[in-house]
């Protein structure tokens, strides 16, 4: 398999560090089914693009990936599920039009000094969509309004490893009090678990990063470093 390697830029996670990524270069003529692969080894997506962090000096971020059937909600996530037990989701393989102006209040109110701002029709159909991996998508509603959606991979590798993984949420910021984001993972884990997934990848959890330590806390879990994948029964933080 051939893999490139980007130039070194600034760490948008840890000040002071530098990022180089590690990306999946072939033109394949089944990119899903490698991404199935790869995903296995810490890969993620973005767009079109496969990669994992490979960065010289640094190794913070660690994919992480849930156990689904052995997930049991700590006492927090407990009360924030009954806190939030008026919302609704459900699984959908076809994207809306009402996803884009939920997605642009998302990025204007709660990320307006991040890489992403401003937001676009094109950056979002270029970051969410693929040619090769058509993801699904879990909404959420209050009543008949739609508040949430977390962009979500159906991986099919051809093994018993069958997953979820977590692209991308985004939510009404009207709704900032109901910790949607955590909502949302126990959300995908549920309709996972439904699917008969046997993981749920959550992306790079970063410990040292208030902005991305949140995953930790959905356990048990797998963490992928020294090239294998480590078990934790409990949140390190």
């Amino acid at each position: 398999m051939k893999f490139g390697i980007t130039q070194a830029f600034d760490c948008s996670y840890l000040p002071g560090e530098h990022e180089q990524l590690l990306v999946f270069a072939e033109k394949d003529q089944d990119l899903a089914w490698r991404y199935g692969q790869l995903i296995q080894a810490g890969f993620r997506r973005s767009g079109e693009q496969i990669y994992r962090p490979h960065c010289p000096t640094c190794q913070a971020c660690q994919s992480l990936r849930v156990l689904v059937n052995e997930f049991a909600p700590s006492k927090s996530l407990k009360r924030l599920l009954s806190k939030n037990r008026a919302f609704s989701s459900v699984l959908t393989r076809a994207p809306k039009e009402n996803y884009y102006p939920l997605y642009e209040r998302y990025i204007n109110h709660r990320h307006a000094d991040g890489t992403m701002y401003p937001p676009s029709r094109s950056q979002f159909d270029s970051f969410v969509l693929c040619n090769w991996k058509s993801p699904v998508f879990i909404e959420a509603y209050d009543g008949d309004s739609l508040i949430a959606v977390a962009v979500t991979d159906d991986i099919d590798n051809g093994t018993d490893q069958q997953a979820f993984s977590a692209l991308y949420t985004f939510f009404d910021p009207d709704y900032t009090t109901y910790s949607l984001g955590s909502w949302m993972i126990m959300q995908q884990i549920m309709h996972a678990r439904e699917q008969q997934k046997q993981y749920l990848y959550l992306g790079y959890q970063i410990d040292s990063c208030n902005k991305m330590n949140y995953k930790g806390k959905f356990v048990p879990n797998e963490r992928f470093f020294g090239n294998k994948w480590h078990r934790a029964e409990k949140s390190r933080l």
